[in-house]
């Protein structure tokens, strides 16, 4: 599976179910059995390629903002849904800027979106109903045992608030 199709699929899938992460899981888990099983463990693949990547402070500093805070299961979550998101909200948020989701993320609620751990099993549920059995290794690094990049000062407001300064004002200012 191309990368544009990893995309094709993710957006497909998201656009039917119209945003809801957990139609969205249950649509992606459709789609994937209809494929044979290398196409399901490339589309494995390619998530958990961006799962890796988007394991930043930067990152995590703003789904702090988003989600009025976000511990380690959390934002685990949260980075599966927002490579549910697509292409260009997933590249904006890690190429340009985590603030620039104020911009790409136009009807976030945070009560509904941010928690896309279904999501991320996506793969693993349609591969062992394929299978019967575990998607097999992908072969990519181990996960760090921290973040790339500086943490931010979760607790200090007034931090937050200059780090993240667009997400700040569209959802904590009052």
């Amino acid at each position: 599976m191309h990368e544009d199709e990893f995309w094709e699929l993710v957006d497909s899938t998201r656009e039917a179910a119209e945003g809801d992460p957990v139609e969205h899981a249950e649509l992606l888990v459709e789609s994937l059995v209809r494929l044979d099983p290398d196409s399901v463990t490339d589309f494995a693949r390619h998530f958990e390629a961006r799962f890796l990547r988007s394991y930043r402070w930067d990152l995590w500093g703003a789904a702090w903002v988003l989600l009025d805070g976000a511990s380690d299961d959390v934002f685990d979550s949260f980075r599966c849904w927002l490579i549910g998101q697509g292409r260009v909200v997933f590249e904006g948020a890690l190429h340009d800027d985590p603030d620039a989701l104020a911009d790409l993320l136009p009807d976030f609620e945070p009560d509904v979106d941010g928690d896309g751990e279904d999501i991320g099993f996506a793969a693993d549920d349609a591969y062992n109903q394929l299978i019967g059995a575990e998607l097999p290794d992908l072969g990519l690094p181990d996960p760090p045992d921290e973040p790339l990049g500086t943490p931010p000062d979760f607790e200090n407001d007034r931090a937050m608030a200059q780090r993240y300064p667009r997400l700040w004002k569209r959802f904590r200012a009052s």
